[in-house]
């Protein structure tokens, strides 16, 4: 089995390699396979994102934004506090502007802080993932952090580009996806 870091630094080159027009079309087929699996789940209404960091060849969850807007679902992300692992979650109002902050991560320019306790769903970023739902992200412990103080019952769905790894090792403090979306299928867990 492969480590985290061989498994972070194999998925980094493997984004690497995507060019921009694969990343906009592999991110539009995620939103598709996303649409069909939220068809079946009208009730939820409170979806958490993250938005993609260009350079890392992330997937593009603006297309998802845009869906979830045309549903009138409520809207969330989060920005990293300064100094701790802790996440500020944001309410994004609809049709939000975005700038990039220091790291090139998208923030909305205007957003309401509020308490993440309305959140149902939360879209994960991660760099590999294996069946059985353990996930490998960018090794700073935000997400963990954050998924471990929302509602046991929030369900949480990583978005790849890619198949899943036969196997990440686990760690105490990992918290596994319920679900994961790629441009091909949605894998339950």
């Amino acid at each position: 089995m492969k480590t985290k870091q061989e498994l972070r630094s194999a998925y980094r080159q493997l984004r690497k390699k995507l060019t921009p027009d694969q990343v906009k079309e592999k991110s539009i087929a995620i939103r598709r396979q996303f649409e069909s699996w939220l068809s079946e789940r009208e009730p939820l209404t409170h979806f958490h994102l993250f938005f993609p960091i260009d350079r890392f060849n992330e997937v593009n969850t603006f297309y998802i934004m845009e869906l979830l807007e045309q549903k009138d679902k409520v809207i969330y992300t989060s920005q990293v506090s300064k100094d701790s692992l802790d996440m500020d979650t944001l309410k994004l109002p609809k049709d939000a502007a975005f700038f990039l902050d220091e790291w090139g991560i998208p923030v909305p320019q205007e957003s309401i802080l509020v308490a993440p306790s309305k959140i149902q769903v939360v879209l994960v970023p991660l760099l590999a993932y294996d069946s059985q739902g353990n996930r490998v992200g960018f090794g700073k412990g935000y997400y963990d952090h954050f998924l471990s103080k929302l509602n046991a019952d929030v369900i949480k769905i990583g978005l790849s580009f890619f198949e899943p790894e036969p196997e990440v090792k686990r760690e105490m403090h990992d918290i596994p996806l319920n679900f994961c979306v790629t441009p091909e299928k949605v894998f339950t867990f």
